[in-house]
């Protein structure tokens, strides 16, 4: 997924900010709540390895029998 095109969307809702990824090629997305003051990186990094996660599940499902 290192040359795959992500969207990220940040919404800040108090102290908190809402973080969604798509993965622009399998439409799969998948968001966090993190705190406001947490940083970009760190809410970036985050979200990209949820969004990694929930990619390899729905790839081993599609592979079961």
């Amino acid at each position: 997924m290192a040359h795959d095109e992500v969207l990220f969307e940040f919404h800040r809702i108090g102290q908190s900010v809402k973080v969604s990824a798509v993965h622009v090629a399998t439409n799969t997305e998948v968001s966090i709540v993190g705190a406001a003051n947490a940083g970009e990186y760190a809410l970036k990094s985050a979200v990209l390895r949820k969004l990694e996660y929930v990619m390899a599940k729905n790839d081993a499902a599609k592979r079961r029998p």
